[in-house]
């Protein structure tokens, strides 16, 4: 959540900063604000409301002239948005300024502190703390000054700081939020993620938990917290540009939905070799995953829903008991990680708060962490043991769809994987699941080619109030992944729900004219689903079903079907998902929501 980014060079630095700030509005944001020294003193505009505010104030940038500037988009944590609460905050002699993403835990002690020594505060945020606290310790050496606020903050943090006295100069450093460096031959720049600066540089830097960077028009130095210089080296960014923008769109989840096949290629195909799966990154021999006693999943939203199939792809498959946490639950609740456990955390970022805090207690305990990542150098990659990265490319639209799909893949991988060395794949067997992983690319797209069905449906319930999806076994997995699809970007209340506990207390909710969406993929279970259909629809739903080809006697209990291809059902989720997505798609779209930024959502929850 939020965004920041940062230029010093040769070009007017306010058209940049708006730029890149543009490119980072996926993350979440309330309001926006530019800090800009002009050669005389740093001047600073900033407001609630969208960046177009911002950018209409300032004509583009033109009105903040000056080559060195820190810009931000902010996510309210402390204080109700505001033109006050906006970032950047200053000083009281507005000689120093800071941007900053995260939380800053001990900011009540820390303004006591200040309030004691005569600071006067102005606005609501733990913000202004940093720029009292630079003021109060800088004494005309502003890497000292930045290195002693290190030392006193507690929280997650990534910063950006201008000194009027140092106008040739940014700091940037970071604790728990993400931040990247870059630099072209125009000059260098800080920001919260890579689209913000992919058009201005490939070459970046990864900064670390309590690194600072002194960045100048022409380079940057890299230091601790103990002010020690450190070498780092630049990561080539390999991305197409074109990927961050929406290509002729009407949105970037639409986009997204549409790169799902070459997603889906991308995660498998480099890993199936000579007609075997080979998953170099585990880094692990057959032995050692054939020894793996127990796997605990830990994810947060859409992450944690792949992570809820992924339990029962893998027990299915590989007969490894697996539990899957939320996050934030997993953290707190003291779990108990026994002898020849694997912990598999999941997360889109990489930069997930709760999710590294949870690869880190695992970590502490001594036990191995693979990261599920699409983002290459973010904290989890770096941080986890071993990485299995999505390659579903940036992904702009809060609402996953692309790289949720990737998340199936790498845990369908690893679960064929571990029953294979496990003895319980046998050749056939073996043989038959890679051609099923291997149709999924094309089915996807078969799907998404025949959008018209689902759009029409979808135009019927953008008056909806309430809609539940039902389903049983990985097609619960598959509802709760649907319903959060729907209201998170429709602002629609739904509600997913294990079929079978509808008629413990959930059916009550049923009324006249209600949409349930039922989806029933599992033949094992296509009975008893609709039996549970029969219920609601007695109780006056209309039921749309999500199903296979063969299914043809669920269109006595369903009122609207949608078919899915035929694939092996441990697969189904990547198929069933791809109407249920553009169900929710399209009811947003018809009431005219902000479809790529929902509201009050961010992208990257880099806080708890």
């Amino acid at each position: 959540m939020c965004g920041i980014v940062g230029y010093i060079g040769t070009k007017q630095a306010a058209p940049i900063i708006l730029d890149g700030l543009e490119k980072l509005e996926y993350r979440g944001y309330d309001s926006a604000g530019m800090a800009v020294y002009d050669g005389k003193k740093i001047n600073i505009t900033k407001s609630v409301g969208r960046l177009k505010v911002l950018e209409n104030l300032t004509h583009g940038g033109e009105t903040l002239p000056g080559v060195c500037g820190i810009g931000h988009t902010r996510w309210a944590t402390h204080g109700a948005p505001s033109d006050t609460n906006a970032h950047p905050h200053f000083n009281k002699d507005e000689t120093i300024t800071v941007v900053h993403n995260g939380i800053i835990e001990n900011y009540i002690h820390l303004r006591q502190m200040l309030t004691d020594k005569g600071y006067e505060f102005v606005s609501d945020t733990d913000t202004e703390v940093l720029a009292h606290l630079l003021d109060y310790y800088y004494k005309g050496n502003p890497l000292e000054a930045v290195t002693k606020v290190l030392h006193r903050v507690e929280g997650s943090y990534a910063l950006g700081i201008l000194f009027a006295d140092c106008p040739d100069q940014i700091f940037a450093t970071r604790k728990d939020s993400p931040l990247i460096v870059g630099q072209s031959k125009e000059g260098c720049f800080i920001a919260s993620d890579v689209p913000a600066i992919l058009k201005y540089t490939r070459k970046v830097y990864y900064v670390d938990n309590q690194e600072v960077v002194r960045l100048r028009a022409d380079h940057m130095h890299f230091y601790t917290v103990d002010e020690e210089e450190i070498q780092k080296e630049p990561v080539t960014i390999e991305w197409d540009a074109d990927a961050a923008e929406k290509a002729g769109y009407e949105h970037f989840m639409l986009k997204e939905m549409y790169e799902q096949p070459k997603t889906v290629t991308d995660t498998l195909m480099p890993r199936i070799k000579d007609d075997d799966i080979v998953i170099d990154e585990l880094n692990m021999t057959d032995g050692e995953l054939a020894a793996i006693r127990k796997i605990h999943i830990v994810a947060c939203g859409s992450a944690y829903h792949a992570g809820v199939t992924g339990k029962y792809v893998i027990e299915g498959l590989a007969r490894i008991p697996v539990e899957v946490d939320l996050a934030s639950e997993f953290r707190y609740r003291n779990p108990i990680l026994e002898e020849g456990a694997m912990v598999v955390v999941i997360s889109q970022s990489g930069e997930t708060a709760d999710t590294l805090a949870a690869l880190r207690e695992s970590k502490a305990r001594g036990f191995k962490v693979l990261g599920i990542v699409n983002v290459v150098g973010s904290s989890i990659a770096r941080e986890a043991d071993n990485v299995m990265y999505t390659w579903a490319g940036p992904e702009i639209a809060v609402a996953t769809t692309k790289a949720y799909s990737a998340q199936l893949i790498a845990l369908y991988l690893l679960a064929v994987k571990l029953g294979r060395v496990r003895g319980g794949i046998d050749d056939q067997m073996f043989s038959s699941l890679l051609a099923d992983l291997k149709c999924l690319p094309d089915q996807i797209e078969m799907l998404l080619n025949n959008k018209q069905k689902i759009q029409k449906f979808a135009n019927r319930y953008v008056g909806a109030r309430d809609v539940f999806f039902i389903g049983r076994g990985i097609d619960y997995a598959i509802s709760l992944e649907g319903s959060l699809k729907l209201k998170e970007i429709s602002y629609i209340h739904s509600e997913a729900y294990a079929a079978g506990e509808l008629k413990h207390g959930t059916i009550s909710l049923i009324e006249e004219g209600t949409l349930v969406a039922a989806v029933s993929t599992q033949p094992d279970l296509y009975a008893k689903t609709i039996s549970n259909m029969v219920e609601v629809k007695a109780r006056g739903a209309f039921v749309l079903a999500v199903t296979c080809e063969e299914n043809k006697a669920i269109e006595k209990a369903a009122d609207y079907v949608i078919y899915i291809p035929e694939t092996n059902p441990y697969f189904a989720n990547s198929l069933a998902i791809i109407p249920l997505q553009l169900f929710g798609y399209y009811v947003a779209v018809g009431k005219g929501c902000d479809v790529d930024k929902p509201r009050n959502l961010a992208k990257s929850v880099t806080v708890e």
